[in-house]
């Protein structure tokens, strides 16, 4: 038996980038951090489901109209309505997510829940990324008088490794940023 060993065509994952959680923008200029809930259905797609379940429900309640059976368009109605206030609320919170965005020297974390957005942001050099508390919980940015937790949306096993990664993007932010004031200051002599 022989074997054949040829170069895959295929990118290999360290070849993709050193970040687990976070992903690169702007041609590599920049860091973008996503995290959001793990939700099967989109806010659209909620609606989608409202609709398939209101006519499957219209139908049979068609059929019970035509026997003869009246009651039956109240209760579909009234069902409709419940489910479709629940599947609200639900749609309502789909799109949480937390996006930490570290580009020019500046770190911006944006908070989304439901309606409601908070946002800092944070000069690179003086942003301190700890534990809330223990191991395990949110991890606190904070600097300037400000301050925000992140990593609701991790697993508390995880949120170590987000605060590993941040504190990593933040170090190689502060050792590139004299060599680009340099450049900058060259370029205006």
């Amino acid at each position: 038996m022989t074997a054949t060993v040829a170069p895959s065509p295929w990118s290999t994952p360290a070849a993709r980038g050193a970040w687990r959680f976070g992903c690169e923008i702007d041609g590599g200029h920049g860091l973008r951090w996503v995290l959001g809930r793990n939700g099967a259905l989109g806010p659209r797609r909620h609606v989608g489901l409202w609709c398939a379940l209101a006519g499957v429900a219209l139908g049979v309640t068609l059929i019970f109209w035509w026997q003869g059976v009246a009651v039956a368009a109240a209760l579909v109605a009234g069902e409709l309505a419940l489910l479709g206030t629940v599947l609200l609320l639900c749609a309502r919170h789909a799109a949480d997510r937390e996006m930490l965005t570290l580009v020019d020297g500046a770190l911006v974390v944006e908070h989304r829940c439901g309606t409601r957005t908070e946002r800092a942001r944070f000069r690179a050099e003086r942003v301190r990324v700890e534990p809330a508390r223990a191991q395990g919980s949110l991890v606190e940015l904070s600097g300037e008088g400000r301050q925000m937790r992140v990593g609701r949306y991790l697993r508390p096993e995880l949120r170590w490794q987000l605060a590993q990664e941040l504190r990593q993007a933040l170090r190689i932010t502060m050792s590139l940023q004299p060599a680009q004031r340099q450049n900058t200051a060259m370029q205006h002599k």
